[in-house]
């Protein structure tokens, strides 16, 4: 049973509680899947906050079709591509234009606090040094855990591609481990 779904449907329902628990159970997650698309921790917070906005607005159907996690992470996701269409189209500069200089402890701390395991840790700062969409795809597998037809759904791709990113990931973060004299075994 997905205990998104049951949450969101009693906040449709009226149960307000219920929408503290869904923001409690996945914005940490959410708000850093959204950072591997605009590299901006601010940022990404903003855009996990409208996320969740967007549910109490505008209450969009979730027909069950995947996941809770993986329809709302698409919901995250298409908030994160508007803002860089947004951007550049409008060339829009952030209010902090200079990053904040805690910026990196700020976002190396919550994912320390999110990843919880030593082994997580390790792997994520060699994931640090792939492509974007292979992060982003090993995050979504590995980190949150979802089935590759939810992390198809929530990057707007399909079940096969998604397997081959998959595929090609894992063997570049195994390069990237390897390189770094780490052995991907005691991972």
């Amino acid at each position: 049973m997905d205990n998104g779904a049951g949450s969101y449907r009693r906040f449709l329902e009226g149960d307000d509680d219920s929408l503290s628990d869904l923001v409690r159970e996945y914005r940490d997650g959410l708000m850093l899947f959204i950072n591997t698309y605009v590299g901006n921790i601010a940022v990404a917070e903003d855009l996990t906050e409208d996320t969740f906005v967007k549910l109490v607005i505008k209450k969009p159907k979730f027909h069950g079709e995947s996941s809770f996690k993986s329809w709302l992470y698409a919901i995250g996701r298409n908030a994160a591509i508007d803002y860089k269409r947004r951007a550049a189209r409008e060339a829009l500069v952030p209010f902090d234009v200079g990053e904040r200089p805690d910026a990196d402890d700020f976002v190396e701390k919550l994912e320390n606090e999110y990843l919880r395991e030593d082994r997580k840790i390790a792997l994520h700062r060699a994931m640090r040094g792939l492509k974007e969409e292979y992060r982003r795809i090993l995050w979504l597998v590995y980190f949150e855990e979802l089935r590759y037809r939810d992390a198809a759904k929530v990057m707007g791709k399909t079940r096969r591609s998604v397997e081959s990113l998959a595929y090609q990931a894992r063997r570049a973060l195994k390069d990237a481990l390897e390189k770094e004299g780490m052995d991907d075994e005691k991972l």
